[in-house]
């Protein structure tokens, strides 16, 4: 499937910014479930973009601009070819080990209910470890409400799971954090999900992903109740949403900022032409 996806942020600030600096993990990488035909980031501003990657093996772009300057946009943009793996995600850049992934973060810290789930789970499936993985995820996608804004950036694993509710983000951290008390390395994955019903979208997708022994990475979506499919897009992983942040930065100058954030992923093509008069842009 040919997926086009097309994500700006935009900042504005309430005075003048004198500098800034953005860290960027929107770029994805090629794998056996994904093939980056093309991909470009650019900026409004004049500003150094440099390319590297992170110590998970995710492509970053870090972004100096130099000021004044009231307003900052920053897009990134291409096509992506999916292949549907039953989930299982192989062909990809792993810098650390899988274990790694069972140590605890302040967001996925596991609460009784929590550890509840994982250990009833475990019990009621005997033990088989893909069947445990299975349940939770779609158990969370019976028992938790899906509902923007009933949660900040901020909301921890245990908070979500305590209202039930939640936006896929805690979904991704609810999983991991059960997963990981079952005795399974689970990281968090940020990325773009095509949906049928429109392309326009405020905010990118996240799932998580947890490690078996004799299959490796398999890509759970709770918020769906599924395994991960062609409609995924998968851009970083990280031991929770901070690590994998699609952006995240700092400023000197400046009182406040407003942020908007609009998404398009679709089904197609990205149409033609180059960055435009004042961008700088990097290719994939």
């Amino acid at each position: 499937m040919r997926i086009r996806i097309s994500h700006e942020t935009t900042y504005d600030y309430e005075g003048t910014v004198r500098s800034a600096v953005q860290l960027l993990r929107v770029t994805p990488r090629s794998s056996q479930s994904q093939f980056v035909r093309q991909w470009r980031v650019r900026v409004d501003a004049d500003a150094r973009l440099q390319r590297g990657e992170d110590a998970y093996g995710n492509i970053t772009h870090l972004i100096y601009v130099d000021g004044p300057f009231e307003r900052l946009r920053i897009m990134a943009e291409g096509d992506v070819e999916t292949t549907d793996t039953g989930g299982i995600v192989r062909g990809g850049v792993e810098r650390v080990p899988g274990g790694l992934f069972l140590r605890e973060t302040a967001m996925t810290a596991p609460t009784p209910e929590i550890g509840c789930l994982a250990r009833e789970t475990l019990r009621s499936e005997g033990g088989d470890p893909l069947a445990v993985l299975h349940r939770i995820n779609s158990e969370l996608h019976r028992t938790m409400d899906f509902q923007v804004g009933a949660t900040t950036s901020a909301t921890t694993a245990g908070q979500a799971y305590a209202a039930k509710s939640g936006v896929c983000q805690d979904f991704a951290h609810v999983f991991i954090a059960a997963a990981r008390v079952a005795g399974f390395p689970a990281r968090y994955i940020s990325g773009y999900f095509l949906r049928t019903d429109t392309a326009s979208q405020n905010a990118g997708h996240a799932w998580a992903e947890a490690f078996l022994p004799g299959i490796g990475w398999i890509g759970f979506d709770p918020a769906h109740g599924i395994c991960v499919t062609e409609h995924h897009v998968r851009v970083a992983a990280g031991g929770d949403s901070y690590e994998a942040a699609p952006v995240r930065g700092a400023r000197t100058g400046g009182s406040s900022e407003a942020l908007t954030v609009s998404i398009s992923v679709s089904a197609g093509l990205l149409a033609a032409g180059g960055p435009a008069n004042g961008t700088q842009s990097q290719q994939q």
